[in-house]
Parts: structure tokens; sequence; C-alpha cells
């Protein structure tokens, strides 16, 4: 599958950008050979440094863009103003069907708006959801929405939960994924109206959807589900406390074991456990998060992200080019719409 994927790249989006995109795309070239790449920026900037990866720049089509979208131009703005970015024309090329999928570290919200135009949204889908993997003490899990919507109602957590059910079958390899939602408790009567009657519907259902019901913020890390379903608000302030609980862990053990001789020593002894257990949660691996939702394969690696994480984020994106993610979720969402006009709206639990 590799000789027939062709990935679009904005090379010019991140806070390391453009060394770290260069950088990481040759890495991913050694796990993903034939992979082709059309790379959009500044060709004056691009050219010198694809000068030093020779493997990579036979595997390149560069395309000059002098236009770069800022991390702080708002997204309305940036869908007017940033019709000749590097952004734009990397999205275009996955709508106009020269590239497969597309991969940017640059501003999160301009690049859902410019996908989202670009692209336009899967049939019955009425907005996009940010979905990332997640580590958890079972392995991994799907999260879903990370921070596009902030308010949702309950027929958009029933999308998030199809479209991350086949998301996990395609990037987890489950045959099953279960699903759970979000909320204060796990009783049936705790939580608003629009995640009661969430998972009412997704108990109705007639879709082979494995509905565990919902899930507390402690499942996330027990790996209790692998799809959790939340709205972008709850989704973004989780996400953003896992990855500060992380930082402090890291950091307190660090201080502690480097307090004393005795915990030097320790630390040198336990330094292969240490090793692993830094490779297991390090953020880098699990960067690049899809827009599920949107026609077309659109991932956004972390801003701050270094060349490791941007081949994670490349990764995933020729994962799910090859895996036909766009045609899985049409697929079960067409059937769930089939048959979802039989189940009320109001049917949760009072």
């Amino acid at each position: 599958m590799s000789q027939n994927i062709t990935l679009s790249i904005d090379a010019m989006g991140g806070d390391n950008a453009p060394d770290m995109v260069i950088e990481g795309l040759d890495m991913a070239l050694r796990e993903l050979p034939g992979t082709k790449f059309i790379l959009f920026g500044r060709s004056e900037v691009l050219a010198p440094l694809l000068e030093k990866f020779p493997k990579l720049s036979a595997n390149v089509e560069l395309r000059h863009s002098d236009d770069v979208v800022s991390s702080e131009e708002k997204p309305g703005i940036a869908l007017r103003s940033g019709r000749k970015s590097s952004m734009r024309f990397a999205i275009n090329a996955v709508g106009e069907g020269e590239a497969d999928g597309v991969v940017s570290a640059a501003n999160t919200g301009a690049l859902m708006a410019m996908a989202k135009f670009v692209l336009k949204t899967l049939p019955g889908i009425d907005r996009p959801a940010i979905a990332s993997l997640l580590p958890t003490m079972r392995g991994e899990c799907v999260m879903l929405d990370l921070g596009a919507n902030i308010q949702c109602d309950a027929e958009n957590l029933v999308q998030f939960a199809v479209m991350g059910e086949v998301f996990a079958r395609n990037v987890l390899h489950i045959s099953k994924p279960s699903i759970g939602i979000l909320n204060v408790g796990t009783e049936v009567l705790k939580g608003n109206d629009s995640v009661k009657q969430a998972a009412a519907i997704l108990r109705e259902t007639s879709l082979p959807i494995k509905f565990h019901g919902f899930v507390e913020g402690d499942d996330i890390g027990q790996g209790t589900v692998d799809v959790i379903v939340t709205d972008g608000f709850t989704g973004n302030v989780a996400l953003k406390t896992i990855e500060g609980t992380a930082k402090l862990f890291a950091g307190a053990l660090k201080q502690e074991l480097m307090r004393s001789w005795f915990g030097k020593i320790g630390a040198l002894i336990a330094k292969p456990a240490i090793d692993a257990f830094r490779t297991r949660f390090d953020p880098r691996r699990y960067d690049g998060a899809m827009f599920l939702g949107l026609n077309g394969i659109c991932i956004k690696s972390h801003g701050g992200t270094d060349a490791l994480g941007f081949c994670h984020a490349v990764k995933l994106a020729h994962e799910l080019v090859t895996d036909e993610l766009i045609d899985g979720i049409k697929e079960d969402y067409a059937r769930f719409s089939s048959e979802h006009h039989t189940i009320p709206l109001n049917s949760a639990d009072t």
C-alpha cells in the first residue's frame, strides 16, 4: 500500500518547523518505504533542508508557498486570508485528489476551519471531532472530542461514538471496541440531558456496537473502555489535566531521585525500568489527532512537537488511509442513520 499512498504536508506548520517536519518525514519514510509526499512551504528554505536527506528528496514533490498561517491567527481570518498559505494548499491537494491525506502541526482552529471548508463533512455528520489515542493501564484508548466542539447535543455525541468505534477498530485493531460516555457518575440518572439522551440512543441501536454506559474521569487511565466520548470542552480539560499530571509525576520523580546519592544510585539501578516507563508514556508516541467526520484524512500534529512526534503523526495518517477509515465511517453511519429514526431522542431515562 505504501507504494500507492501520497500524503500532503504543511511544511511550515509548528513551533519547530520546517526542520522538524523534514526530519520527521525522513524518519517516517524509513518505516513506510515508497510513500510519496507533496511538501508545501517556502521553497528557498525547504530545498536546502531536503538536500541533507537524499532518500526523502527522491520521494518529495516540493511546491512553493509564501504565506504561513500563524499560531495566533483566528480561524475565520485564516480561512479568508490564508488561501495561498502552505496549510490551505496542503488541504487543497487532498480535496482535489492529488493526496490521500494531509498532516500539519499548525494552528488547530485554522486547520479545522480550512479542512471543513475544503473537504466538507461526511453524509449525516454535523460536526467533525478531534480524536486521539491516550495511554491506559490496558494499552491505549481513543478519546473524542478533544476541543473542536465546546457544546454538543445528544446527536453529536452519538455521531462521535460511531466514528470513534470505527477509528478504534482501524487503529487499535480491536474487533469490537467498547464505548463509554464520560460523565460525572456511572448511574443512569447522572449527567445532563445530552449525555443521558445519547446513552439511551446507543443502548437501543441495532448496530453491533458494544456500549458500556457511563464512565468517569478515573476510567480513562484504567482503560475501562476503548472509546471515550465527550464534548470538546470536557475532553480538552481532561486531556490537558492528563498531560499536566504526567509532567508533574515525571518532574517529581526526577527531583526525588536526584536529591541524594542513594537516590542517584537507585536511579542507575532502575534505569532500564525508568527508560521503558518513559518510552511507554512519551507523548510523542501519541502525536497525531484525527479530525473525524471530514470527507478526507486530516491529521493535526502537536504544535510543539519534534521530529519523532511528527513522524508518528505521519504514520497515523498513512495507517488511516491504508485501512480506508473514511469508507468505514460512511458505511457504519449510513447503517445507523437508516434505523435511527425509530429511536426517539427523548427516550433517555429520567
